[in-house]
Protein backbone atom coordinates (compact mmCIF):
# COMPACT_ATOMS: atom_id res chain seq x y z
CA UNK A 1 0.00 0.00 0.00
CA UNK A 2 1.67 3.20 -1.14
CA UNK A 3 0.76 4.81 3.06
CA UNK A 4 2.99 7.77 1.69
CA UNK A 5 0.62 9.06 -0.73
CA UNK A 6 -2.60 9.17 1.87
CA UNK A 7 0.05 10.51 4.52
CA UNK A 8 0.83 13.35 2.26
CA UNK A 9 -2.63 13.83 1.17
CA UNK A 10 -4.08 13.59 5.07
CA UNK A 11 -0.96 15.51 6.79
CA UNK A 12 -1.79 19.11 3.58
CA UNK A 13 -5.21 18.75 5.83
CA UNK A 14 -4.35 18.07 9.09
CA UNK A 15 -1.28 18.51 11.95
CA UNK A 16 -0.17 16.33 14.10
CA UNK A 17 -0.50 12.65 11.92
CA UNK A 18 2.51 10.50 13.83
CA UNK A 19 3.18 8.43 10.97
CA UNK A 20 1.39 7.18 7.24
CA UNK A 21 0.58 3.81 9.85
CA UNK A 22 -0.79 5.49 11.79
CA UNK A 23 -3.40 7.29 9.09
CA UNK A 24 -4.40 4.04 8.04
CA UNK A 25 -5.96 3.13 11.44
CA UNK A 26 -7.65 6.30 11.55
CA UNK A 27 -9.41 5.71 8.53
CA UNK A 28 -10.43 2.56 9.36
CA UNK A 29 -11.55 3.80 12.54
CA UNK A 30 -13.37 6.77 10.38
CA UNK A 31 -15.14 4.32 8.47
CA UNK A 32 -16.93 2.93 11.40
CA UNK A 33 -17.59 6.12 13.13
CA UNK A 34 -19.52 7.32 9.60
CA UNK A 35 -21.14 4.05 9.46
CA UNK A 36 -22.56 4.21 12.84
CA UNK A 37 -23.44 7.84 11.86
CA UNK A 38 -25.46 6.24 8.81
CA UNK A 39 -27.26 3.65 11.01
CA UNK A 40 -28.55 6.02 13.06
CA UNK A 41 -29.83 8.29 10.67
CA UNK A 42 -31.49 4.84 9.09
CA UNK A 43 -33.07 4.71 12.07
CA UNK A 44 -33.93 8.19 12.17
CA UNK A 45 -35.41 7.75 8.73
CA UNK A 46 -33.11 10.34 7.96
CA UNK A 47 -32.17 10.22 4.35
CA UNK A 48 -30.31 13.48 3.86
CA UNK A 49 -28.15 12.54 6.86
CA UNK A 50 -28.14 9.07 5.42
CA UNK A 51 -26.50 9.89 2.72
CA UNK A 52 -23.96 12.45 3.52
CA UNK A 53 -22.22 9.46 5.93
CA UNK A 54 -22.49 6.99 3.66
CA UNK A 55 -21.07 9.40 1.45
CA UNK A 56 -17.94 9.91 4.05
CA UNK A 57 -17.30 6.41 4.25
CA UNK A 58 -17.36 5.83 0.30
CA UNK A 59 -14.75 9.01 0.26
CA UNK A 60 -12.33 7.06 2.78
CA UNK A 61 -12.54 3.45 1.09
CA UNK A 62 -12.16 5.43 -2.26
CA UNK A 63 -8.70 6.92 -1.17
CA UNK A 64 -7.84 3.82 0.04
CA UNK A 65 -8.35 2.02 -3.14
CA UNK A 66 -6.12 4.85 -4.71
CA UNK A 67 -3.62 4.32 -2.22
CA UNK A 68 -2.88 0.77 -3.16
CA UNK A 69 0.49 -0.07 -4.37
CA UNK A 70 0.78 -3.04 -7.19
CA UNK A 71 4.61 -3.64 -6.95
CA UNK A 72 6.01 -6.82 -6.51
CA UNK A 73 4.89 -10.31 -6.32
CA UNK A 74 1.98 -11.49 -3.97
CA UNK A 75 0.91 -8.31 -3.21
CA UNK A 76 -1.96 -7.66 -0.84
CA UNK A 77 -2.62 -4.95 -3.08
CA UNK A 78 -4.75 -7.67 -5.05
CA UNK A 79 -7.09 -8.49 -1.92
CA UNK A 80 -7.64 -5.14 -0.89
CA UNK A 81 -8.52 -3.89 -4.14
CA UNK A 82 -10.70 -6.42 -4.45
CA UNK A 83 -12.59 -6.27 -1.03
CA UNK A 84 -12.43 -2.70 -1.03
CA UNK A 85 -14.19 -2.45 -4.42
CA UNK A 86 -16.79 -4.88 -2.73
CA UNK A 87 -17.34 -2.72 0.28
CA UNK A 88 -17.78 0.60 -1.69
CA UNK A 89 -20.49 -1.39 -3.76
CA UNK A 90 -21.91 -2.25 -0.26
CA UNK A 91 -22.16 0.93 0.67
CA UNK A 92 -23.83 2.26 -2.24
CA UNK A 93 -26.75 -0.68 -1.75
CA UNK A 94 -26.86 0.13 1.89
CA UNK A 95 -27.87 4.04 0.95
CA UNK A 96 -30.42 2.50 -1.92
CA UNK A 97 -31.97 0.12 0.56
CA UNK A 98 -31.95 2.36 3.44
CA UNK A 99 -30.08 -0.98 5.29
CA UNK A 100 -28.21 -1.00 8.15
CA UNK A 101 -27.61 -4.94 7.94
CA UNK A 102 -25.62 -4.06 4.99
CA UNK A 103 -23.83 -1.38 7.19
CA UNK A 104 -23.43 -4.15 10.03
CA UNK A 105 -21.57 -6.46 7.36
CA UNK A 106 -19.27 -3.36 6.17
CA UNK A 107 -18.54 -2.41 9.70
CA UNK A 108 -17.53 -6.47 10.48
CA UNK A 109 -15.32 -6.52 7.49
CA UNK A 110 -13.73 -3.08 8.52
CA UNK A 111 -13.08 -4.23 12.60
CA UNK A 112 -11.21 -7.19 11.05
CA UNK A 113 -8.76 -5.11 8.69
CA UNK A 114 -8.67 -2.74 11.68
CA UNK A 115 -7.58 -5.18 13.65
CA UNK A 116 -4.89 -7.07 11.20
CA UNK A 117 -3.75 -3.62 10.55
CA UNK A 118 -2.96 -2.50 14.21
CA UNK A 119 -1.44 -6.56 14.64
CA UNK A 120 0.98 -5.94 11.49
CA UNK A 121 1.94 -2.53 12.79
CA UNK A 122 2.72 -4.73 16.18
CA UNK A 123 4.76 -6.96 14.73
CA UNK A 124 6.60 -4.04 13.05
CA UNK A 125 7.42 -2.46 16.31
CA UNK A 126 9.00 -5.72 17.72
Amino acid sequence: MNNALAYNTYAQNNVGIESPQKLIEMLYEGILRFNMQAKRSISLNDIEKRTYWINRSTAIFTELLHSLSFEGEGNVSDYLHGLYSHQLQMLGEANLENSAEKIDAINKVVKGLLEAWRESIALEVD
